[in-house]
């Protein structure tokens, strides 16, 4: 089976699907790999270090002329679909509730496409889950981006001139990226408080030395699926603006990550939250990308206003490209090697995991948007 490795075209995007090691523990599984060139070059993977693993070095027309199987990180551009042929096998991250389109347009090319963000969270699909691994990235590089733009630090401080308290971090959202950013500000010394809708996460919060803040209410009892926060009342939400706002007020840096599966992400932060949070605080909005945690956040900017600085930064585990291609190159072997081997895919459709990431197979789509 023939793997194509395409450049990644999305704008200020350094990952790679597959880097040199990984090629080389599919050669020894029998695979053979093409990397589109320079396609590993932003991660610090030259193509030199691709042949010394066993790659071959091609141009895209040659990918998608030979390859039976073609990887990216983010979904295949219009320019890319264009360019399949019937029969090929399509991996990558697709957000497909969000992106319908795309998944049509494959499937009119009577292509088969896989969805590595719909991995189900099962604890025998782990060691493929892209989410978690690209969150925890994340949400670590979350909290140094916030510590950059602080005008205090951290840790506790003391000094011939005086004691410099800590700095105060609250966290909305106590999922993969959320705990890394409580555990990335503890390290750094902060005095740490998270909230998070499902009451599950607090004993996750408190072992990492955060405060867990959350309320009492019977909605609390149905608020998670599949790993995730379903979508909840405006009724609960303001209840739970209610108890964390203290926190927020007096915060030196916040950091949101809170996301709904297939849908738009939940409005934590208001304007009139904003104003009422004291000079020189800092948010970093991980959400923006999906709409925002936060009222005033914008994609990639950084905005001051009430004295407040606001960044509204996208793609994260892009800024740590070695590491997060690292990881999703090493998700992905996990997923194409218990999905096929060297010489074709098993389709088993009641199997779960094939179940819940193959979109379309053959041109026919099989997921509801």
């Amino acid at each position: 089976m023939k793997i194509g490795v395409l450049k990644e075209t999305r704008p200020n995007e350094k990952r790679v699907a597959i880097t040199p090691k990984i090629t080389k523990d599919y050669i020894n599984k029998g695979y053979e790999i093409f990397i589109e060139r320079n396609a590993g070059l932003a991660s610090s993977f030259s193509d030199e270090d691709y042949k010394n693993n066993g790659g071959k070095i091609v141009d895209k027309n040659t990918i998608f002329n030979d390859a039976d199987v073609i990887v990216k990180i983010n979904p295949l551009d219009d320019e890319e679909i264009a360019q399949l042929k019937k029969g090929q096998v399509v991996i990558s991250m697709v957000y497909h509730r969000l992106h319908p389109e795309t998944v049509k347009k494959i499937a009119d090319k009577g292509a088969t496409l896989f969805s590595m963000d719909a991995i189900p969270r099962i604890s025998r699909a782990q060691n493929m889950d892209v989410l978690s691994s690209q969150s925890n990235l994340a949400g670590y590089k979350a909290v140094i981006i916030g510590a950059d733009e602080m005008t205090k630090i951290f840790p506790l401080m003391m000094t011939a001139a005086g004691t410099i308290t800590p700095a105060k971090v609250l966290i909305y959202g106590v999922g993969v990226a959320g705990l890394q950013a409580i555990a990335t500000a503890k390290r750094l010394g902060a005095i740490v408080e998270a909230t998070d809708v499902r009451p599950e996460t607090k004993e996750q919060a408190e072992s990492l030395g955060a405060k867990f803040i959350t309320v009492e209410d019977k909605e609390l009892e149905n608020v998670s699926e599949g790993g995730y926060a379903k979508e909840v009342s405006k009724e609960f939400l303001e209840k739970q603006k209610q108890a964390v706002n203290k926190s927020l007020f007096d915060a030196d840096l916040v950091v949101t990550t809170a996301l709904v599966q297939g849908a738009k992400a939940p409005v934590l932060i208001k304007e009139e939250q904003i104003k009422q949070m004291k000079r020189g605080a800092v948010i970093v909005d991980m959400a923006v990308e999906k709409g925002g945690n936060v009222e005033l956040s914008e994609p990639d900017k950084t905005i001051e206003k009430y004295g407040i600085k606001i960044i509204g930064k996208t793609n994260l585990p892009s800024t740590l490209a070695t590491n997060a291609s690292e990881l999703y190159a090493k998700n992905l072997y996990n997923f194409i090697t218990f999905m096929s081997d060297k010489e074709h895919f098993n389709f088993d459709l009641d199997e779960e995991i094939t179940k819940g990431t193959l979109l379309a197979k053959d041109g026919e789509i099989l997921v509801q948007s």
